[in-house]
């Protein structure tokens, strides 16, 4: 790229940045110290903010540019992405988003450990919460140094390992200093401008084919090199039965891992009432449903008007289609609108990114605080000590962070992310469904159900194509995958849902009936919530 995109795009990210900057430290200054400030805001966000906050997020850069990327280049099979991550928001609002709100504190193991025997819970829990976490912080991170290498000239393997060292650096003082009030205002910040941005650019590729999306389908189909089958079902999924069963993987972690994401359940304690976590939802399924009907038209759109080799040359993943429409849409690299239309898009990019690790980075210091460190110590842990416990394991979750985001470049966003709802869907899902509506559910039952989803996943990715054996993956120049599905939701969601079952039957316990009762009526009516 030249010069002036470089300028342009790093003033604009550096903008948001010193703005970031300045709410975290503004709300640093007005926080009392206490758990209830860092982990849930003060639980003083109405459902709109909330809204805003959970589609900020949401809509991560998997989304924004692991999406539109795998849309460009797979065409139908891409959109799978898009359908699956708002499907997934209905088993959230029906399911999930009240019971929670009501049965916790502020994280997942609370609802678990309402009935359960609490230490084991927590620390099997809090385990699950930070590995998902850890997996999805690896995507926003590969998704940092692939947008900052194509700003950079695409070559520039050092100026992509400082980007990931940069934005692991700011989550960690994002979450530090500011906690979840900082971070709610930064997601709803980023929102605002992300769906800006992407109504901007789907208005743009619409114009370019005058409203004729018939014609930007074709005009796809034709450069994309395989004619009407881009349009059609199997062009990624649909060679052998491998592929075939991928794709119902895919499609099973997608639609049922959302609501086992700690960051987005997190979200759910930041508002006052039950009620409230519903209005949020309802919110976020309205802005997030509109993001993801305009994530097709900008993939299309990128096959249509770039073209799919073009986009595989910048990054072989298609993680870098949406900035190349921006530049074309604009005007081309040498032309003032493609130049500054570039330059908005990568740093709403940057800024998506920003704002998501520091969400899913507060999630997992609150997991690492409130469930393992407190289920450590002898004696309960006092709130202040902590908070200060969170602040420090977000030191230590960005380094991890860091150097699996580093080792994982090349590698699409979206891909990464599948990976991490497989495994919410395998050990955090089952856990929290049996908590909430199985009466016998015991604290074995509970325990079995997070490992035994939680370890087959994690066992079946390290020995799949992601890791080795093949051209694409992690160490290419090694072999031991012996399990054929990139992605193991098919095998590991059941085994976690099996697993809580035997556990269960197998327990010498019996479970308490007056707490599952006392539960029941706290998640359905919201009475002796916090």
């Amino acid at each position: 790229m030249t010069g002036n995109h470089q300028t342009l795009a790093l003033l604009l990210f550096s903008a948001f940045v010193a703005v970031t900057l300045g709410i975290t430290t503004w709300v640093s200054r007005h926080r009392h110290g206490s758990a209830e400030e860092f982990y849930a805001g003060g639980r003083l966000f109405s459902p709109m903010e909330n809204g805003f906050a959970i589609a900020g997020d949401y809509m991560s850069a998997a989304s924004f540019l692991g999406i539109s990327g795998l849309i460009a280049l797979f065409g139908y099979d891409g959109m799978l992405y898009s359908v699956g991550f708002l499907v997934a928001w209905l088993v959230v609002l029906f399911l999930v988003a009240e019971l929670v709100r009501n049965c916790g504190r502020f994280t997942l193991a609370d609802v678990v450990a309402a009935r359960m025997s609490e230490r084991p819970v927590r620390i099997a829990a809090g385990t699950s919460s930070v590995t998902v976490s850890v997996l999805y912080l690896v995507a926003q991170m590969v998704g940092a140094g692939s947008l900052v290498a194509l700003l950079l000239g695409g070559t520039s393997q050092a100026a992509q390992s400082w980007t990931v060292i940069g934005v692991g650096a700011l989550m960690v003082i994002y979450v530090s200093l500011g906690g979840m009030r900082a971070t709610t205002w930064i997601q709803i910040v980023k929102a605002v401008l992300l769906l800006g941005g992407t109504v901007a650019l789907t208005v743009l590729v619409l114009v370019r084919f005058h409203g004729d999306v018939d014609q930007l389908l074709l005009t796809a189909a034709e450069r994309s090199g395989h004619g009407q089958s881009f349009l059609a079902p199997g062009l990624k999924y649909g060679g052998d039965w491998t592929a075939r069963l991928d794709f119902i993987s895919l499609g099973l972690a997608l639609v049922l891992g959302t609501a086992g994401l700690p960051h987005i359940l997190s979200r759910f304690y930041t508002v006052p009432t039950a009620r409230a976590a519903r209005r949020s939802v309802v919110w976020s399924i309205g802005l997030i449903g509109g993001f993801y009907l305009m994530t097709i038209v900008l993939g299309f759109g990128a096959a249509a008007i770039v073209g799919p080799e073009t986009v595989r040359g910048s990054n072989a993943a298609g993680n870098t289609a949406v900035p190349l429409l921006a530049l074309d849409l604009g005007g081309g690299a040498d032309s003032t609108g493609g130049t500054v239309l570039f330059a908005i898009v990568a740093a709403v990019a940057f800024a998506t990114i920003l704002a998501v690790v520091a969400g899913i980075t507060l999630a997992s210091s609150a997991s690492v605080a409130h469930d393992l460190y407190a289920s450590l110590r002898r004696r309960r842990a006092r709130p202040r000590s902590e908070v200060a416990v969170a602040r420090t394991a977000a030191v230590g979750i960005g380094v991890i962070a860091i150097a699996l985001g580093l080792l994982a470049r090349d590698l699409n966003v979206a891909f990464l992310v599948g990976l991490a709802f497989a495994v919410a869907a395998s050990a955090n899902l089952p856990v929290l469904l049996y908590s909430l509506f199985w009466r016998g559910f015991t604290t074995r039952g509970a325990v079995w159900s997070v490992y035994g989803g939680l370890i087959p996943a994690m066992a079946l990715v390290l020995l799949s194509p992601v890791v080795s054996g093949s051209p694409e993956s992690l160490f290419p120049g090694v072999d031991f995958q012996y399990f054929p599905l990139q992605n193991p939701g098919l095998v590991s969601i059941p085994l976690g849902f099996v697993a809580g079952w035997l556990g269960t039957v197998t327990s010498a316990e019996v479970a308490d009936e007056a707490k599952h009762a006392e539960t029941e009526v706290r998640s359905l009516t919201g009475a002796g919530a916090v």
